[in-house]
């Protein structure tokens, strides 16, 4: 898997009817000992090896931690349906237990989760069901999983015939699927710059199974009767969505596989205190969008982390930026659309020009990034909960 300086835990989640469950936390630690952490979720068909993502947090003085879910990824067990679940409070378990690491064992003071996708659905339905014990103090969600990509007409006698399968025949393969256009804008070994194990995150995706579908549906009806997250949220996605079955050099400037105004639609019901930004160009992932659009998804994510996540006591590895005085318009360049919260975000430098759009919050500042490079990285195992003694890790083609 991934080498030093990146560790990780297995996380032992019992049984279930397919026998032992675990998940897996990845770490790399900042420069410097920080009180700050980011806890990353990946998608559907997917696990983390977005390793110039933890590199911009631990470049900013963050502790980078990504979770590869049940059935996932490094979770993933021989005899297990990939990617399966029953439900999504099914994942809450390995969250709350990521989160006591982070916290607890590690020491941290201030959390962002973050998720991309499926994770983005997954981490909102959780802080909504945690708002109470301060288990976050933040999220972003990259481009996450509101809604299924297909007509209205589609979606609603869809929902009632998954809702009774899911029930019946949990595990019974449905006539339908990702397709191969959005692996293909990402692997190297096709139209993309990505380099990841096919096994884990194959271009055509995993089956798409009754019960998965029916907790996805499930979960997004929960969402769509509206949460009340109580901590800030940053939405970010792109400002178009592809709808093509076949390659299309389209595929390489939008969402090939959501659709992005469902994100848009639903995001106010999140909670309170949602920030909307929306970048020309993004990929369904946007940090694996092409370099242009990455530096400007990593800047805004910079410059909200920022705005409403402030350094804690310990210090961080670079100085932390000074706070500009509270904007309330967007950018020149931003799309303005509306959300439900006092306050805009927006850079003082006007830079958001990816079609970056802001709600209402309560300021903002600047943070000087740039896209971070994409060299590979790897992972040593963690002993128990505490800081590692640099173990080498079983070697797995993955990584960067």
């Amino acid at each position: 898997m991934l080498g030093p300086p990146y560790e990780r835990q297995t996380i032992d989640l019992g049984t279930d009817d397919e026998g032992p469950v675990v998940a897996t936390l990845v770490r790399r630690r900042a420069e410097r000992p920080t009180g700050r952490a980011v806890l990353y979720v990946h998608g559907f068909v997917d696990y983390f090896f977005q390793t110039h993502l933890a590199d911009f947090f631990a470049e900013r003085g963050w502790d980078f931690y990504a979770l590869d879910l049940r059935k996932y990824g490094r979770s993933l067990l021989p005899g297990q349906t990939p990617n399966f679940c029953r439900d999504i409070s099914d994942y809450f378990p390995e969250l709350d237990a990521a989160a006591e690491i982070i916290r607890k064992d590690d020491g941290h003071d201030t959390l962002l989760a973050m998720g991309h996708s499926t994770g983005g659905l997954i981490i909102s339905l959780w802080a909504d069901a945690r708002r109470d014990a301060g288990t976050v103090d933040g999220l972003v969600l990259n481009s996450p999983f509101f809604d299924l990509n297909a007509p209205w007409a589609v979606r609603r006698p869809l929902a009632a015939a998954v809702s009774r399968l899911g029930r019946r025949a949990p595990h019974r393969i449905l006539p339908f699927g990702l397709g191969t256009v959005y692996g293909e804008s990402l692997h190297a070994d096709h139209r993309g710059e990505w380099t990841y194990d096919l096994a884990w995150k194959p271009l055509s995706g995993f089956p798409v199974r009754a019960g998965w579908l029916n907790a996805i549906r499930t979960g997004q009806r929960r969402l769509r009767a509206g949460l009340n997250i109580q901590v800030p949220v940053l939405l970010a996605c792109s400002t178009r969505s592809f709808r093509g079955t076949t390659w299309h050099d389209n595929a390489t400037l939008a969402d090939a596989v959501l659709d992005v105004e469902h994100m848009v639609r639903y995001a106010p019901r999140l909670g309170r205190h949602v920030t909307l930004a929306r970048f020309d160009g993004g990929l369904h992932d946007l940090t694996l969008s092409g370099p242009a659009v990455r530096r400007k998804v990593f800047d805004e994510v910079g410059r909200w982390a920022e705005a409403f996540l402030a350094a804690g006591p310990t210090a961080p590895a670079d100085p932390a930026p000074a706070a500009a005085d509270p904007i309330d318009t967007v950018s020149p360049d931003a799309t303005s659309t509306g959300t439900t919260s006092p306050g805009t975000t927006s850079p003082d430098n006007g830079q958001t020009d990816g079609g970056a759009t802001g709600t209402r919050s309560e300021g903002s500042a600047s943070t000087d990034s740039a896209a971070p490079g994409d060299a590979p990285s790897g992972d040593a195992r963690l002993p128990g909960r505490r800081r590692p003694a640099g173990d080498p890790a079983d070697a797995v083609t993955t990584g960067d």
